[in-house]
């Protein structure tokens, strides 16, 4: 490709919305362009990067046994209703996009479990067809309420969903470990320091899931990480270790002591009040209240120092859960009485120090000091319900751990009967002749978000460091001073049709600007080899190389072997 004719324009400057070095260099190198808030066109670079993974997508599936198809984006929504996920639409954990035709409603695909279920279901007769896995590489839609980061959270993104369907639980969790094996080495082979970790099910379900976590400055979400026995899982999912029994060492019992605390709902507000320096966070109890996955109503109960992290399925109180219980004072909220009052309470196991605590008295502009443990309240179920910070104690091995900031590239799910139960025709003859349903897999991982993450990991101050599997381009050549020197433009000619008969990709900057814009362009691109040709070195037969990866510059011969100008 003559750069040329090339549908590029880079630009020396990032754009101001452009917040993180993915972003940046994808705009500036011409690889994408902003249509509208979390919506990209990918130009041609941009789209030749896409290619390239999703080449090695598939090789790495094909190998292990995957077979592609391609779903419709458009899913009549009666079949989100028959899975009971249509409930989910407008909230966070599945943002959905429908609309209303003349042939129905429609629901444009944010992920594909319901269709894939009906679709192998009406294909897939006996026990003889299974195991299979399946998948696709599809547009995908989601309404994010922030769109951010570029390539990072968008509201149309690229995806590879894979789906596997086996006779039973057992032979589900191998093809399970068939395709996260597979995963490993694609990011491998696109160079990626990816960390499988425990993780929430969300809205997709199941028992057994894994997130594929990349390091990263700029990720949304953290994992945490023991390096003395290798755990790792989602902050979201992470348990924290270290705990004896909640009522092996209990308080000295003291008073209860009531102050009067009005217009201080929160935590910040109440220790101010205070103003004792012995008197902290972790001092006072969070008291939260919520409906649970089933609808009771549930008081949470963590250290205030502490985040929480509430199971899936959980919500906050809303102003109507408060007017139904009258006992829980919205922002003044205590254990005290909760279960007299029908509300089951749960804590996190940090609630079970010794100690007495601070919390809301129940009453509005009210708290109360002194609470105790076993005297003033009980706990009716303990868990892990307090986001895990770094120096916490592993649950497994208690060493303490680290948390570590990432950006999600892939998640996998161990479904099992979660759709075929519920959608029609998902079901087959089992080896003793009865009828049997799929216990299925998914797996999904971000394609477009991959050329992100990607760009992060793999740059510098100049530019994009494209792995050579990954690259846009092989070898950027550069012709030098073409229009002053005719030599050098025939050399430059000449070596760019030799290379791509060698079957080389090479883009090929013939444009009539300086060498500075030239090489700058080059960094910014980041193909694996540069080559410049220029008139000193025609005169002496050789040709510039330099890997853009290491910077390492040597001569090679103008019309040596083509092999030897393509190691990076």
């Amino acid at each position: 490709m003559r750069m040329s004719r090339l549908l590029v324009r880079t630009l020396r400057e990032a754009p101001a919305d452009a917040e993180v070095v993915s972003h940046q260099l994808l705009v500036r190198g011409g690889f994408i362009r902003r249509l509208a808030s979390g919506v990209y066109t990918f130009l041609p670079l941009g789209l030749r990067v896409l290619h390239r993974i999703e080449t090695v997508i598939r090789e790495e599936l094909d190998a292990a046994g995957s077979q592609e198809l391609l779903l419709p984006a458009l899913h009549p929504r009666e079949l989100w209703e028959q899975s009971g996920r249509a409930e989910l639409f407008g909230s966070d954990a599945l943002p959905a996009m429908t609309l209303e035709t003349r042939g129905g409603s429609f629901v444009l695909g944010p992920t594909h479990e319901e269709v894939v279920t009906v679709t192998v279901g009406a294909e897939v007769e006996s026990y003889r067809q299974l195991p299979l896995t399946v998948y696709q590489i599809q547009v995908k839609f989601r309404d994010e309420a922030r769109p951010r980061f570029g390539l990072l959270r968008t509201r149309e993104l690229i995806m590879c969903d894979a789906y596997s369907f086996d006779v039973d639980k057992e032979s589900m969790q191998v093809s399970y470990r068939v395709v996260y094996d597979a995963y490993l080495r694609i990011f491998a082979r696109m160079g990626l320091d990816v960390s499988p970790v425990e993780a929430e099910s969300g809205a997709i379900g199941g028992d057994v899931n894994h997130e594929f976590m990349v390091p990263s400055a700029v990720g949304e979400d953290h994992f945490v990480r023991c390096s003395g026995c290798g755990y790792a899982a989602n902050v979201e999912a992470a348990a924290r270790g270290g705990f004896e029994d909640p009522m092996a060492h209990p308080a000295e019992a003291g008073p209860l002591v009531e102050h009067h605390t009005p217009e201080r709902p929160g935590i910040e507000q109440v220790v101010a009040f205070f103003d004792d320096p012995a008197v902290t966070a972790a001092d006072l109890l969070k008291s939260l209240a919520v409906v649970d996955g089933g609808g009771r109503p549930v008081l949470v109960l963590l250290a205030g120092d502490r985040e929480a992290r509430l199971p899936s399925g959980w919500r906050l109180f809303e102003d109507e859960d408060f007017a139904a219980h009258p006992s829980l004072v919205k922002g003044y909220i205590g254990p005290m009485g909760a279960q007299a009052a029908g509300v089951t309470v749960v804590a996190d196991r940090g609630v079970a120090r010794p100690g007495p605590w601070i919390t809301g008295a129940n009453r509005a502009d009210h708290h109360v000091a002194g609470v105790q443990l076993g005297r003033d309240f009980t706990v009716d179920e303990w868990g892990s319900y307090a986001q895990v910070v770094t120096g916490d104690d592993c649950p497994r091995c208690g060493t303490a751990v680290d948390l570590v900031r990432s950006v999600e590239a892939a998640h996998t799910f161990q479904l099992g009967e979660k759709y075929s139960s519920v959608m029609p025709g998902a079901s087959f003859v089992a080896e003793d002749g009865t009828e049997a349903i799929f216990s299925m897999g998914c797996y999904g991982m971000g394609v477009s978000r991959l050329l992100a993450v990607l760009a992060e990991e793999h740059h510098d101050d100049r530019g994009l460091v494209w792995p050579a599997e990954l690259a846009p381009f092989q070898v950027h050549l550069a012709a030098l001073g073409a229009g002053r020197a005719p030599e050098v433009g025939k050399a430059a000619d000449a070596l760019y049709d030799r290379l791509v008969a060698a079957g080389v990709e090479v883009l090929y900057d013939d444009r009539d600007v300086s060498p500075g814009v030239k090489f700058a362009d080059a960094d910014l691109l980041g193909a694996p080899v540069r080559l410049v040709v220029g008139a000193k070195g025609v005169a002496r037969g050789i040709v510039e190389w330099r890997s853009r990866a290491t910077g390492e510059e040597r001569e090679a011969d103008l019309s040596g072997p083509v092999g030897a100008l393509l190691e990076a």
